[in-house]
């Protein structure tokens, strides 16, 4: 079913009511509104299988090689899993993302992943932009220190590096604190989509929250915005558009999956340290 304009209805009046806060840095800004991505995805045609009264969507690309899984009622720490199908194009890949990932930062992968394809970049080059730190051992961190950007194996039994990105509270730094939240991105999620996510995430400009929004941590700094609320509404409508004339104009790409998608199976998360 494409976005509707009830649908869009529905976000501009719970937004048309907030007073909205510049929040940041993003890492901490908390999760904002899930429909920066589900609306995105919508407007460019994919298609929601879950129920419609069900807390967890389902959404499904137009080709069926992507499908989007957002479950807040999950019982581990990802709400978020992107999965990608072996095809013509590429081999399959996995991405999850937990609870308190910035739904706007989440959504600069999904645009990129709906867009024309696009050259593939060096994904660290956002965050060098951003003047976040590098260690010896090649992980960033941003400048409070408190998210942290890395590739390595998933487990001794890959050999290609995966992405490994976390927000943890501060302790001390030998022992670092509570994670905030989570995102990884195996060693097949293309470059310009890990470039895309951390572009968003390595972003100097605050995100908009409500005045009672919880944000992921205490020392987010929120300062009311010179923002009105219909213009973070405008701006909603103004991406959809774009995303809708964007898809109206994609070639259609005949690409299938190399095997039919299986039924949903258990994936192996991301390692825990």
């Amino acid at each position: 079913m494409p976005l509707s304009e009830r649908q869009l209805a529905s976000f501009a009046d719970k937004h048309a009511g907030q007073i909205p806060f510049d929040t940041g840095p993003r890492h901490l800004a908390g999760p904002g509104d899930a429909r920066h991505v589900t609306h995105g995805l919508a407007a460019a045609g994919w298609t929601t299988l879950s129920d419609p009264l069900d807390a967890e969507i389902v959404m499904r690309s137009p080709d069926h090689r992507y499908r989007l899984q957002f479950d807040p009622q999950s019982t581990t720490s990802a709400w978020w899993r992107l999965r990608a199908e072996n095809s013509d194009n590429g081999p399959g890949w996995y991405a999850e993302f937990g609870k308190r990932v910035p739904a706007e930062v989440l959504a600069g992968l999904t645009d990129a992943l709906i867009a024309p394809a696009s050259p593939q970049q060096d994904p660290w080059e956002p965050v060098t932009r951003a003047g976040w730190r590098r260690d010896e051992a090649g992980a960033a961190h941003s400048p409070d220190s408190l998210c942290h950007i890395e590739r390595r194996p998933m487990s001794e039994f890959r050999v290609h590096p995966s992405w490994h990105i976390e927000a943890r509270d501060a302790r001390d730094a030998q022992y670092p604190g509570p994670r905030i939240w989570h995102a990884f991105l195996d060693e097949h999620v293309p470059d310009h989509l890990v470039g895309a996510f951390l572009d968003a995430l390595t972003d100097r400009s605050p995100l908009q929250r409500g005045m009672f929004d919880r944000t992921a941590h205490h020392s987010a700094v929120k300062e009311q915005s010179p923002l009105r609320p219909q213009q973070v509404v405008d701006a909603h409508t103004a991406r959809m558009k774009t995303i809708r004339a964007q898809a109206r104009t994609a070639p259609r790409q005949q690409t299938t999956p190399a095997t039919r998608p299986a039924p949903s199976t258990p994936v192996q998360p991301a390692a825990r340290r």
